[in-house]
Order: structure tokens, then sequence, then C-alpha cells
């Protein structure tokens, strides 16, 4: 019966005021019936009112947390997401290239919800070059999008365009999330391996709580992965998940607050 619990690891940054990051990726793994685990990259100085200052970890201690996580657990699925600079994201990649952890969705987290970077500039050519190529799925937003494809995206024929470039970089799937778009409808599109695509569309809500909405929808997807479900099912529940914590927002901090975690969205059987 050991390991036998679906197991999910995420490999990011702290958010000291619970919003993003690893908070909001172990209460999304938490919510979705998924034991989560983590390896700390860097600790922030967070609320949410931005980042007041950051410190990665040594790699050594990186290699460390994921020889010890390999040593006992059995991780069915990962994710990655605030990985600070270019010798932090190789060692992660080396990592990853050295441990199976089952499928891999890279969250290429590049700057905070109030404006602060958290990839340096040499570190983005790291994650395209090394992280990609290892990417069951990444789900950048259009900025991350744009920066990792060299697109100007505008509208959704430019997204899609984005999302083949992706998967041309190593990307098996590709999610471009839509909500940098002042549009009535916050639309992503997701391009699956096999060459089918789909959208997902959820009503724009008029709010400043979307703290952390990126790391929650991909901790979703790799929550669900870890559970064996489909790819395009884990995208679609990712989406339906993400647009009812933001829905149901809760009332936190002066700024960009984060979401509602415990939110559920009308079908959900949640399933283990």
């Amino acid at each position: 019966m050991t390991n036998e619990f679906p197991q999910a690891l995420t490999i990011a940054g702290t958010d000291s005021g619970g919003g993003a990051g690893i908070a909001a990726d172990l209460k999304t793994m938490q919510m979705r019936h998924v034991f989560a685990t983590m390896v700390v990259v860097a600790v922030t100085a967070q609320n949410t009112l931005g980042v007041q200052d950051a410190l990665a970890m040594p790699t050594e201690l990186i290699d460390q947390q994921f020889a010890s996580l390999a040593a006992d657990l059995k991780i069915r699925a990962c994710k990655t997401g605030m990985l600070a600079d270019a010798t932090h994201v190789h060692a992660v990649a080396e990592n990853l290239r050295r441990y199976d952890f089952g499928p891999l969705t890279v969250d290429p987290v590049m700057i905070a919800k109030g404006g602060a970077p958290l990839l340096s500039e040499d570190a983005i050519a790291v994650v395209r070059d090394e992280l990609l190529p290892l990417a069951d799925l990444v789900t950048p937003n259009l900025p991350e999008a744009a920066r990792l494809t060299g697109i100007t995206i505008e509208d959704e024929a430019a997204m899609q365009e984005a999302a083949r470039a992706l998967q041309e970089l190593g990307a098996k799937n590709v999610l471009v999330k839509g909500g940098h778009r002042q549009a009535a409808l916050a639309s992503d599109y997701a391009l699956l391996a096999d060459g089918t695509s789909f959208w997902l569309t959820a009503p724009r809500v008029a709010t400043k709580r979307t703290h952390g909405t990126g790391d929650t929808i991909s901790a979703c997807i790799t929550a669900e992965l870890a559970k064996g479900k489909p790819m395009a099912t884990a995208i679609r529940t990712g989406k339906a998940y993400v647009a009812a914590t933001i829905r149901d927002g809760i009332a936190v901090g002066h700024g960009h607050g984060p979401l509602n975690h415990w939110a559920h969205f009308e079908g959900d059987d949640n399933e283990l």
C-alpha cells in the first residue's frame, strides 16, 4: 500500500503573503485531494502590495531536496514556478533530467502581479532552452509567451501562433493564458501534443483579487495529472477551478488580493 496515494511536487519560490508561489500550489493540490510536496528554490518577503525582498536557495540544498523526495516518495506529476535566475533554472533542469517525477508542467513565472521581476533576464533563455524541451505542458500568460517566442501577441491568431512556436521549442502541450487581454471573456488557448486544440473561456471578473492565478491553474492541472487524468481533462479542470477562485473571491490584504482556494465549481466530482 506504500505510496499508492497520488503525490505531486511544486518546484518554486515561497510567498510569505500566502497568495502565490508554493503557498498557492500547496493549497490548490490539497483542494484537489492530492498529497503535495515541494522543492523550495527561493524565499520571498511578499504580500498583496508587492515583493519586498527575495533570496535564492543554495543549489546544493536544491539538489538535496530533489534527492530526498526521490528516495522516499512516488511523485506522479510535478510543476515549476518561480526559479529566480539562470543558475537555479539550470539546477532544476538537471534534477528533472535525473529523476522521474511524472509529467512536468512549466509555469514560466517572470513577473509578480505587482510588477516585481521574479526571473532574471539571462534565465529566460535557460527556461526556453533547457526547461521547455522537458515540459509535458507549458502555461505562459501573454507577456511570458511573447518573451519566450518573440511574437507580439495582440489577438487570438497571435495566441495560436505563439502556442505553435512553443511546441516547436519542445513543449509537448501548451496553454496560452489570455487574461492580460482586456476582453469581456478571459480566453485561453490549448494546443495538445496530438495537434488538436481548443479554447477555454470564462467571464471576466472586475477585481484586483487575482494574485496567484498562474500558480493556481498550473498546480490544479498538475494535481489532476497526478491522479492520472488526461491532459485535456486536466487543463479544463484547471480553468474551471481558477475561474471559481476568482469569481468567489475573499477580502485579504490591501493590494492584489489572493484567490479563494476553497472555491468549488459546477460539475466537479474531484475524484482521486
